[in-house]
């Protein structure tokens, strides 16, 4: 059933941001008028502008990488656990171990509910430890590994989960699970970008001097809706929504994708891995999805690292940083740009794209507003593909629900806090029903 948003231009300007009380912990300067959002696009500000008062996070990588002299070593193929080894990431990184035997090697996998992917995994793969988050599930496994030569510890539970991430022998942890469910057990680590946009940029700025790095571009395939007219949204089905041009990914990410959310939450973890302001951080529609993303440098240079459209790529290249792994031409086709023909680009649509003003408006009010935005997302996303609200509700139940958050928002979150408001804001966009108006009825 729908919240009866009939387009996304009846979504009001990013109203969490407009407002000019001054009884929240928001911590933004106050301007005349109130608080107001300013994005840019190919040059174009739209909205007014809004400034933090406080200093960002210092970024993971302020413009260059470099490998630890206390680096941990190994003899043989290196050590890695995979949080997540059922979804999509997981089971590209466990493709990867298959072609590489030599280069890796698995010690602990996690999963949520899908034992019997799990239990082959365990077959193939023969890790030590095994974590099923779903704990109903264990004697499931159990009974799956009966006859299994190598037979696990299993560690039910998020402390499954949290064990599996922090094994002794992991040198690397692949971490594959959507939104809050993976900050306990990676929380307060050195990570490596494994998303395809931000490895591309992580690619991209290998070698530069601090203080070299201008502008991010992030590149977006525009999903399964980025030639559909606007008016044609509101039709939409589920079965649409998971038709991607390019990628073969999970159903959330694929929703993300059609939504431009997943590119929204993209400029957010630019900012905190690069140390970009939001200004800097800029949208590209590029449908080839050849081009994962570039970079502007200060003398204007523009860097792209380009690759097809196959997570394979940046997984493998998260693997093996700092080092470079050949890869067979069979499996791992060699790009062609002549036979390819041509690369193209457009701007994003704001009216098509509303997530792109939610997020840019989200990152800049920071604190838990993100982690809200991003848990509003996920669960309204699962209301969609469940098909209890429409396509465009997602765009509505994100924006109030970020909108009732605002008078609690705190600007310097512990990791408590963090889960809390993501619990929060889980339940408050699952309580929206339909009504008759444009405005959701709470519970």
């Amino acid at each position: 059933m729908a919240l009866n948003l009939h387009s996304p231009t009846e979504i009001k300007a990013i109203s969490f941001l407009e407002t000019s009380k001054s009884n929240h912990n928001l911590n933004l300067l106050k301007l005349q008028g109130g608080l107001a959002l300013k994005r840019k696009a190919n040059g174009v500000v739209y909205g007014k502008r809004i400034h933090c008062s406080v200093q960002g996070p210092p970024p993971a990588w302020p413009g260059w990488a470099v490998v630890e002299p206390d680096r941990k070593t190994w003899d043989g193929p290196k050590p890695i656990s995979i949080v997540g080894s059922t979804g999509s990431i997981g089971t590209q990184t466990l493709d990867i171990v298959a072609e590489n035997p030599d280069k890796f090697r698995v010690v602990a996998l996690a999963a949520g509910s899908n034992v019997t992917l799990l239990a082959d995994q365990v077959k193939t793969f023969k890790p030590q430890l095994v974590a099923v988050r779903n704990e109903s599930l264990v004697d499931e496994l159990k009974e799956a590994l009966v006859d299994a030569e190598h037979k696990p510890e299993i560690i039910p539970g998020e402390q499954g989960v949290i064990e599996v991430a922090r094994h002794p022998d992991a040198v690397t942890v692949v971490t594959g699970i959507v939104g809050c469910a993976g900050l306990k057990p990676t929380h307060k680590v050195k990570i490596l970008p494994a998303d395809s946009e931000h490895s591309a940029i992580f690619q991209c700025i290998q070698g530069l001097p601090e203080g070299a790095l201008r502008r991010i571009i992030l590149t977006a395939s525009g999903g399964a809706f980025r030639d559909w007219p606007v008016d044609k949204l509101k039709e939409v089905k589920v079965a649409d929504a998971l038709k991607h041009p390019n990628w073969n990914m999970g159903k959330k990410i694929t929703v993300d994708s059609a939504t431009l959310f997943n590119k929204g939450l993209e400029v957010i973890e630019a900012h905190y891995l690069y140390g970009s302001e939001y200004d800097d951080i800029e949208i590209v529609i590029h449908p080839q999805s050849i081009i994962h993303s570039m970079v502007e440098t200060q003398d204007s240079s523009v860097l792209a690292q380009l690759g097809w459209p196959d997570m394979r790529l940046p997984i493998l290249y998260t693997l093996s940083w700092p080092d470079r792994i050949y890869c067979s031409e069979i499996t791992w086709p060699r790009l062609d740009l002549c036979k390819l023909g041509s690369l193209t680009f457009k701007a994003p649509d704001n009216v098509k794209y509303p997530s792109m003003d939610l997020a840019y408006a989200a990152g800049r009010a920071g604190g838990t507003m993100t982690g809200v935005l991003s848990a509003a997302n996920e669960k309204a996303v699962e209301l969609f593909i469940d098909e209890k609200i429409n396509y465009l509700d997602i765009f509505k139940v994100v924006e109030l629900t970020c909108d009732k958050h605002e008078a609690e928002l705190v600007s310097s979150p512990s990791l408590e806090e963090i889960i809390h408001y993501d619990l929060w804001a889980r339940r408050y966009a699952a309580s929206f029903q339909p009504s008759a108006g444009l405005s959701p009825v709470l519970v």
